[in-house]
């Protein structure tokens, strides 16, 4: 058969705090089998099947309660970009993850799917280093743990485990201790006094779940912010070029990777590289951005920290900072730095987040005026900065 399922996957379909329920469509059997492996070995994650293009995978739909789709892109018969629209019709509430190589034309595609409805991608390696690079498969683990807790959660089901580790969505890192994710749901927030000066700049943090939600913010800001805007979003080499050029598309605001000595001016995004920690340096009469690969901050280059730190010393106190959602609590020390040069700072909430890590991290420590959904967080910002 083309379509092979795991015997008795279905039996358990209904038990919402069993083990997240995965299917793996791609052409290779040999990815299958490598990716099988990887994600059973985790006691919180069951492949109930397997597909080998996107026919097979919507026809699998139609038999077992899938909660996390891994979808390749190039497959015959199907590929995954055509399959997609098909899949999302049939079940609405189905994560697909999108595993592609790493390539510029790949990472084009894995973000044009998520413009259609996947969740999230995983730079998938060359065939022969799968079952070799642990970055993957870390990241492989956390996201179906992710977006299999998304999918019940949406469904009032109970969510079975929180992921462990600090994922950086392919960005370049060092090795991390155990962490989980939403450790601050049952913390207090304390909000600040929002800031009196109007800022200069806009800073924005993010990791896993951030692209989609960054797209969805710049979407409802669409051309109206005229200051320099910076991103830091957790993000491999190759993907964060086309990230930004897809950014650009979305706000109607010019885009692009930061260069290294090049002025801070309005109307334009900078987006930090894979790999390079974005900072900016005191120049004559602007901000001059510095890109450098010091070791990773918070397991992760590029980090946030840096970033938001060297604004406060450049700005001071008229610097907007914004977390938005991921893993880990990359941003929060930035963030204080911003608030005590009398700069403010953003979160988004928990229930928009689709890990409320960073955010949480910075909302409970007390250093925001505003902990805020992710649609109200684009009125907050025309407000704060005047273009309202």
């Amino acid at each position: 058969m083309t379509t092979t399922l795991a015997p008795g996957a279905n039996d358990a379909a209904d038990a919402s705090d069993g083990p997240y329920r995965v299917l793996i469509c791609d052409d290779s059997a040999v990815i299958r089998g490598m990716v099988t492996k990887i994600l059973e070995a985790d006691p919180d994650i069951t492949v109930v099947g397997s597909a080998i293009n996107g026919q097979k995978a919507i026809e699998a739909l139609d038999r077992y309660d899938i909660e996390v789709l891994v979808l390749d892109i190039e497959m015959p018969v199907m590929d995954g970009l055509t399959a997609l629209p098909k899949l999302i019709e049939k079940k609405r509430d189905l994560q697909v993850v999108i595993a592609s190589t790493l390539s510029e034309r790949n990472a084009a595609i894995s973000l044009k799917a998520m413009a259609m409805g996947a969740v999230d991608y995983v730079p998938k390696p060359t065939t022969g280093r799968v079952g070799q690079s642990v970055d993957f498969q870390k990241e492989l683990i956390d996201k179906v743990k992710i977006y299999g807790g998304v999918y019940r959660r949406g469904r009032g089901l109970k969510t079975r485990v929180t992921p462990s580790g600090v994922t950086t969505s392919g960005a370049v890192q060092a090795k991390s201790p155990e962490r989980k994710s939403n450790l601050y749901s049952d913390k207090p927030i304390t909000l600040r006094k929002p800031a009196t000066l109007v800022p200069q700049l806009l800073a924005i943090g993010s990791s896993t779940g951030g692209p989609q939600a960054l797209f969805d913010l710049f979407g409802a800001m669409k051309g109206k912010i005229r200051q320099p805007i910076l991103i830091t979003q957790h993000m491999p080499p190759t993907f964060t070029k086309i990230f930004a050029q897809r950014l650009g598309s979305v706000s109607g605001i010019e885009s692009a990777e930061a260069i290294d000595g090049e002025k801070v001016v309005g109307d334009r995004i900078f987006v930090a590289p894979g790999d390079y920690h974005m900072i900016v340096e005191k120049g004559e009469g602007a901000g001059v951005i510095r890109l450098t690969q010091s070791p990773p901050v918070n397991y992760c280059r590029p980090a946030v920290d840096p970033m938001m730190e060297s604004l406060a010393k450049v700005y001071g106190g008229r610097v907007l900072g914004l977390i938005l959602t991921g893993m880990g609590h990359d941003g929060t020390d930035g963030a204080r730095h911003l608030v005590d040069a009398g700069g403010a700072v953003v979160a988004q909430d928990e229930a928009t987040s689709v890990v409320w890590g960073m955010p949480g991290s910075a909302a409970t420590s007390g250093l925001c005026c505003a902990v805020l959904p992710l649609p109200e967080i684009a009125v907050h910002i025309s407000k704060t900065l005047g273009v309202a």
